[in-house]
């Protein structure tokens, strides 16, 4: 059940399968390199290639069923593999590796595929954002602090700030990615059965899959891992938090936004409802990346040159971190690609709260007579005062004879201060990152 929820967009595909396609793609690059480096024939090396990029040709369910027994799928795979090249180019198959060569770098494979989908998808919501920043560029909205209504803003630098979060998450998912290494050291790092060719076959082996290369394997620190937790997480973090925004401007008492989509967000007793249903999807998977992020850096604690237990659990940890912050991104261009902001509602908001501007203006007008301590005190007595006797605080402040009256009404026009020219240059540093 939530599976439809879960597994959005196409990052969501990260499953088996592509774990699969992954260490066979990493078999067959290992293969020319090992050619390249003249430890194989270049036909053996082709054979492999060949036949890698056919699984369905392969004996996949012994694989499988085999997988248990080694504590990992690449002996049973490498078995599969070479009887299916056959014995001219069986020896180009798994050339001077260990099983955590091939695992490591087919899960850096699975990981630079999904990021790839999760970063279009966080492009397009990035672009919706821009779009609602440039058009509500100068629609006053009240800001809200501590979930209470505080001064004037606008719906375009609240986009905005949406805006420039989504950007930042693309920008450390790809710092991430262009440093993603490969792994290749043999059985303890050694590489003492790569023929005295072992950094060669690494540097070509990265430059085959087009991963970075190592001075030394990586097997037991796990930067590598570490840093595409950390880089899931904040995207997961930044999804979260504009959706939240959405859900919260959605709410009926607030209803200054909306979203778009015939038929969806009903419920099942309710017919009157209109849940935003993408914006509660993005920040329901969103909400699971934590946890998932927690695990994998638990998991950087391992000993020696092999971990007993740590690194296995990252593999499964791994991919759900995956699809799910792909799933929450997906909803989230979803979300805001439809989006509609109620300008009108806002602006009556904003009139509606005038009082908090009055306040500030009555601070500063007593604020050269009392001092800016009095002053603000004053002015909070005021608002308290309005309150207790149910009446407006320009009814208040109007029988104030220490202040001009009519000049402090007439500084209540909503100013939010330079929020235009911010917009402004979030469009503009958004354009220099997409050209």
């Amino acid at each position: 059940m939530g599976r439809h929820v879960r597994a959005r967009g196409a990052a969501a595909a990260v499953t088996g399968d592509a774990w699969l396609q992954a260490m066979l793609d990493v078999e067959a690059a290992l293969a020319r390199a090992a050619a390249r480096c003249g430890l194989v024939a270049e036909t053996a090396a082709a054979e492999v290639t060949r036949v890698a990029a056919q699984p369905g040709a392969l004996d996949i369910a012994t694989v499988i069923a085999r997988a248990a027994d080694a504590g990992n799928p690449v002996p049973p795979l490498v078995r599969v593999l070479g009887e299916a090249v056959g014995p001219h180019a069986a020896g180009a198959v798994h050339v001077g590796a260990t099983s955590q060569d091939v695992v490591d770098t087919a899960m850096v494979l699975v990981a630079r595929r999904a990021i790839a989908a999760i970063d279009a998808d966080l492009a397009a919501a990035a672009q919706a954002a821009a779009r609602l920043a440039a058009d509500h560029r100068d629609d006053v909205t009240i800001g809200r602090t501590l979930l209470q209504q505080a001064l004037p803003t606008t719906a375009g630098l609240k986009a905005a700030a949406w805006l420039t979060g989504l950007v930042g998450a693309r920008a450390r998912l790809a710092a991430v990615d262009a440093s993603l290494p490969v792994q290749y050291g043999g059985a303890v790092g050694t590489l003492a059965a790569s023929s005295g060719s072992g950094l060669d076959v690494r540097a070509a082996l990265a430059d085959e899959l087009g991963l970075t290369t190592t001075a030394v394997p990586w097997f037991t620190v796990r930067l590598p891992v570490a840093d595409l937790a950390g880089a899931l997480g904040t995207a997961a973090g930044v999804v979260a938090t504009v959706a939240l925004d959405v859900v919260l401007l959605a709410q009926t008492e607030v209803a200054e936004a909306a979203e778009s989509g015939e038929g969806r967000g009903g419920s099942s007793a309710m017919p009157h409802k209109r849940n935003p249903v993408a914006a509660v999807s993005a920040r329901a998977c969103a909400r699971r990346a934590p946890g998932l992020v927690g695990t994998l850096l638990g998991a950087m604690e391992q000993e020696h040159e092999r971990s007993a237990g740590a690194w296995h659990s990252e593999w499964p940890t791994l991919s759900e971190l995956l699809s799910t912050v792909g799933s929450a991104a997906a909803w989230l261009a979803d979300c805001l690609g439809g989006l509609r902001l109620d300008t009108a509602r806002m602006a009556a908001v904003v009139e509606a709260a005038g009082g908090a501007q009055l306040a500030g203006a009555l601070a500063d007008a007593l604020t050269g007579s009392l001092g800016r301590g009095p002053a603000h005190d004053a002015a909070a007595e005021a608002v308290r005062q309005a309150a207790r006797e149910g009446r407006s605080l320009a009814d208040v402040v109007a029988e104030r004879t220490d202040v001009d009256v009519a000049a402090l009404v007439a500084a209540t026009t909503p100013d939010v201060g330079e929020a235009g020219a911010q917009v402004d240059a979030a469009l503009a540093e958004h354009t220099i990152t997409r050209s």
